[in-house]
């Protein structure tokens, strides 16, 4: 057989067709045929993809702040909408765009400027200073490194720059100005004639009437759906964990952590910045040289660096404060200017060191060398954390193995259950509304009338309830949602009925009579024949609190009157109450009448609404310039 199958090999077709099969694996390599290529991202701004990952990430802290800011009264509902989820996507893809304009334009974002962001975040202040040990703490408590979020950082800031630039670029006029102050300041004097309801219409409704509206309207008239839950639920605070470490527990995390309680040397420093003018060619280097070297020698005569950083210093950051920096530690600024800091003396003061921003001159003022703590010292601190860490340590183990068991059986949660020592509680039943219990969490809510759990019969993803406390839900029993019998409802519809007829007249009175004013009847003639007052509203402004305000809207939404003929419009007031409305006189506001203080507040806000809109036709325009795909299904 084997001979055969040579045989058969050695043909010129056979060798054809190796030829081909080589050929194929040398451009598209032989992995390939093996590992399956799926594109997951939501969105595709030129060449960079935002994906699925990136997208639920935002959308989760969109999603957590909105709860935070309402105390969780948002009906889950609202966060499945698809213009929410495309509001969120368009920020990232308005992000994209300008990150990606940065680099075209070579915008960065400066290390000082950077620095000062982060040493101002709250989340990392003790007392209101910077702390260092609870800033790499927390940042490696959510996985990050400190160069990590500086990049994060810097991306937030350059996201922000251009449009900022743009927005301040905005001016107006005199002549805007005083246009503005015209239309705010304008009045109107106008009639109008409050109409009364007609008589109440024929109450009698049919059984026959019944049965029509109840067949025309069933889906208004349904019992919701509902749904019961199963779920697995797991709280840090209820969990029994050994809280009190051993002394030997405490000394072995002492050695496992010990760099956290080394401190870096650090250095005391001021700098002068003088900035390259100009596009930055060669002369102009020389020129900003110059100008460092001379501070330098003026500095190295006696010359006070301070006043000198305050009359000369480029960097309006530290320039107030005499050209301080605070304390500094290696990997906080950029390479250059790190290099000349910790290679200076204390009191000693930099040739120009050359650096993105420009030239620095810098001062070491004092240095703080680097230390030590024993682990006497940090053994009460260790205790606190091993309490503190212990319950969160055991709840992240416990919740991760419910994760990956739910996960790998999607079907149920006994196994889960009995393999982590947890009770499969149940929940009633309950519509999208909201139930009891863990039925009343918009979470929940949203993943048990999910596609994935409520259709597809799945365990749930992860639900957090709280900090350190989740659940995992799955549908025990679900309820379609049915027709109320006509009997059950057969009041409500009559009383609807009734309400439809009386709507209905009362817009068939108010068009009859405003199709009248039309045709040239006065408001007065009409009013005498009704038997009302027409009433007068005379200087009325934008802002009067004296009107039914859908008059005033009605009012300075009309045309001005043409030739001293009065603009009518029927006004819907609401409740089956409609008025007819007069308009008189249009008296634009005089711009000269108002104080300078008025006039400023007058410019600010025109000057707000500038900026605000040349940034967004800013965005606009660049993402225009770009492909953008956008996978709506993935969102």
């Amino acid at each position: 057989m084997l001979q055969a199958l040579r045989e058969k090999t050695s043909g010129l077709i056979a060798k054809i067709l190796l030829g081909l099969i080589v050929i194929t694996f040398s451009f598209f390599g032989i992995e390939s045929y093996f590992v399956t290529q799926t594109d997951d991202f939501v969105a595709k701004v030129g060449d960079k993809k935002i994906s699925q990952q990136d997208f639920r990430t935002r959308f989760d802290e969109f999603r957590q702040q909105q709860l935070q800011q309402a105390n969780g009264a948002i009906n889950a509902s609202f966060f499945e909408q698809p213009a929410i989820k495309r509001r969120i996507l368009d920020q990232m893809i308005d992000e994209q765009v300008i990150l990606q304009a940065n680099e075209r334009l070579g915008v960065v974002i400066p290390a000082d400027r950077l620095r000062s962001e982060i040493l101002k975040i709250p989340a990392f202040l003790t007392d209101g200073k910077f702390d260092e040990n609870l800033y790499r703490a927390r940042l490696a408590a959510i996985g990050k490194t400190p160069v990590g979020f500086s990049n994060q950082v810097a991306e937030e800031i350059a996201s922000r720059e251009l449009p900022v630039e743009i927005a301040a670029s905005a001016f107006v006029t005199d002549n805007q100005v005083d246009d503005y102050l015209r239309l705010r300041g304008q009045t109107r004097d106008f009639s109008y004639l409050n109409l009364a309801k007609p008589a109440s219409p024929d109450s009698a409704v049919s059984d026959a009437e019944v049965k029509t509206f109840y067949d025309a309207h069933t889906q208004e008239f349904m019992n919701p759906e509902q749904v019961a839950l199963e779920y697995l639920e797991i709280d840090g605070k209820s969990l029994d964990v050994q809280l009190v470490a051993d002394e030997a527990t405490l000394k072995d995390r002492y050695e496992k952590e010990k760099t956290r309680f080394v401190s870096s040397e650090q250095r005391l420093a001021s700098h002068i910045l003088v900035k390259i003018p100009g596009k930055g060619g060669p002369d102009e280097q020389k020129t900003a040289l110059a100008s460092a070297e001379a501070i330098v020698k003026s500095i190295r005569e006696g010359k006070d660096f301070s006043e000198l950083a305050q009359k000369d210093s480029a960097d309006l950051g530290s320039k107030a404060l005499g050209g301080d920096l605070g304390w500094i530690e290696k990997g906080m600024t950029d390479p250059a200017f790190e290099n000349a800091l910790y290679a200076l003396e204390k009191d000693k003061v930099s040739d120009p060191v050359l650096s993105p921003e420009g030239y620095h001159v810098i001062l070491v003022r004092d240095i703080r060398p680097g230390t030590t703590r024993s682990f006497e010292e940090v053994r009460s601190e260790l205790a606190k954390e091993y309490s503190d860490t212990e319950r969160e340590r055991v709840f992240n183990e416990k919740s991760g193995r419910l994760i990956d068991m739910t996960y790998e059986d999607s079907t149920s949660l006994e196994p889960a259950a009995r393999e982590l020592g947890l009770t499969v509680q149940k929940t009633g039943l309950f519509s999208r509304s909201g139930g009891e219990g863990i039925a009343s969490n918009p979470a929940v809510l949203s993943a048990a009338f999910s596609d994935s759990v409520l259709a597809q019969g799945n365990n749930s993803e992860k639900i957090e309830l709280d900090p350190d406390h989740l659940v995992v839900v799955r549908v025990a029993e679900h309820k379609a949602a049915t027709a109320k019998p006509m009997n059950e409802v057969a009041g409500e519809i009559r009383q609807r009925i009734i309400a439809e007829r009386a709507s209905k007249l009362a817009k068939d009175q108010a068009d009859a009579l405003f199709a009248r004013l039309g045709k040239g009847e006065s408001l007065k003639s009409l009013a005498d024949e009704l038997k009302l007052e027409v009433q007068h509203a005379h200087g009325t402004g934008r802002d009067a609190v004296n009107l039914d305000s859908a008059l005033v809207t009605a009012a300075f939404a009309m045309p001005r009157p043409i030739a001293d003929q009065p603009q009518s419009k029927l006004v819907d007031l609401g409740g089956d109450q409609f008025a007819l409305l007069s308009l008189e006189v249009v008296a634009d506001a005089d711009p000269t009448s108002v104080d300078a203080k008025t006039r400023e507040a007058a410019k600010t806000t025109l000057m707000q609404s500038q900026a605000s809109s040349a940034a967004r036709d800013f965005v606009a325009a660049l993402r225009s310039a770009v492909e953008i795909k956008v996978v709506e299904d993935r969102m």
